[in-house]
């Protein structure tokens, strides 16, 4: 984490208002804010984003490790926009804005009056992004968008590494988390473009776009050949249970993993027996293959079977749980575990010096930043009195 001042990080000087909630939205600028920009979350007023109240340990939301967890660095003002006076104090803030975000469904900002369309009215050089579940056309458009919808309709989940397994889902939100970063990565590029043209432009990125973007070798090769791409059905690769834990192994960038793998675990060279002796042969006995790996791992420690494993340079590692990796030196040495108001929450994945993450202060509560932010705006303590009477804001 860094020290350095705020004008050293590369996105010092940008202002972005972000009506994001939940993950995708909020975990895109996060990313923003924790290199320097200035992120005011637009908030509903009493309630705010849905995820303060994600835990039912937690109903007010203050020390609730979800929200925490994605809005570091940001400033809160709580405005109600279903009258004008609302609205008018959105419009003053897009006039030295340099990105609105939001992951409402297609058509809510611009039934607002908030769409790309009536800001840049406003901000000739705004920056719109737009994240929702199915984009903005076609049949799916409208429908609700969440990460497990889009592993289901994109062909994640029906993905296996064995046929016979059940199809289930993947229990991390990976479709909120690669779309957010898609989303980041499409506001940098338009503020690029902004530095050459001038004006801004809409950003627009989907859950279901970045799961299918995400399978782009399994894509090409089912559009090429309707042939499926597994790489977690290889014959070499699976997981298999020690005495203490499990390990994973992937026999792959070898000339001949299999001899290797077998000279680890003390068996005969099955590379040379005829069952075992292609790709093709390994791939039609897998399931035996695995009886027989199984059987010898079953034996000893995840830590016994590592180091023979790792003589052989084959690929291979611990299966870990969490709490494990959290509190592996690891994760110490890359400094990814933060403290926070005594609460401790992982840091920014991306490396950089001196242009480094930095923390700068906790999330905010809910309307925190309303008068500072409001004072920013040119409004005197007569007009902010007037809103805060009108309950225009909290």
């Amino acid at each position: 984490m860094s020290t350095s001042s705020d004008a050293a990080q590369p996105l010092s000087g940008v202002r972005v208002l972000d009506f994001t909630q939940v993950m995708m939205g909020p975990c895109a600028t996060q990313m923003l804010a924790d290199y320097g920009a200035d992120v005011i979350k637009i908030e509903r007023p009493g309630a705010g984003d849905l995820s303060r109240t994600a835990l039912a340990d937690d109903p007010d939301g203050l020390n609730n490790p979800v929200f925490r967890s994605l809005n570091r660095n940001k400033r809160s003002i709580a405005l109600d926009l279903r009258g004008e006076a609302g609205k008018a104090v959105v419009y003053d803030m897009v006039k030295t804005a340099d990105v609105v975000v939001n992951n409402f469904r297609a058509g809510v900002m611009d039934r607002m009056g908030f769409g790309y369309e009536a800001l840049r009215k406003i901000n000739p050089r705004i920056i719109c992004a737009f994240g929702s579940g199915f984009g903005q056309k076609g049949p799916f458009s409208h429908k609700g968008g969440q990460d497990i919808l889009a592993q289901a309709t994109s062909g994640v989940m029906a993905r296996k590494p064995d046929k016979h397994l059940p199809t289930t889902l993947y229990s991390t939100a990976l479709a909120d988390y690669s779309a957010g970063m898609h989303m980041v990565q499409g506001i940098l590029l338009a503020l690029m473009q902004r530095e050459k043209t001038g004006v801004g432009q809409s950003v627009s990125v989907s859950l279901y776009d970045s799961m299918l973007a995400m399978q782009m070798q399994e894509a090409s090769m089912w559009l090429a050949r309707q042939r499926e791409l597994n790489w977690g059905s290889f014959p070499l690769t699976g997981v298999f249970d020690t005495t203490d834990g499990a390990l994973v192994i992937v026999g792959a960038f070898k000339a001949n993993p299999l001899q290797d793998i077998c000279r680890a675990l003390s068996l005969p060279d099955l590379s040379a027996d005829p069952d075992f002796a292609s790709f093709a042969r390994q791939v039609e006995n897998k399931v035996e293959l695995h009886r027989l790996f199984r059987s010898r791992i079953s034996t000893n420690t995840t830590e016994f079977w590592l180091g023979k494993l790792e003589e052989q340079d084959l690929l291979c590692a611990p299966v870990q749980t969490l709490g494990e990796a959290l509190a592996s030196e690891q994760t110490a040495a890359n400094e990814m575990v933060i403290s926070l108001d005594a609460m401790r929450l992982v840091a920014s994945p991306i490396t950089m010096e001196p242009s480094a993450f930095k923390l700068r202060h906790a999330p905010p509560t809910l309307g925190e930043h309303a008068t500072e932010i409001l004072g920013e705006l040119g409004y005197g303590p007569d007009r902010i009195g007037e809103l805060r009477t009108a309950k225009v804001f909290s």
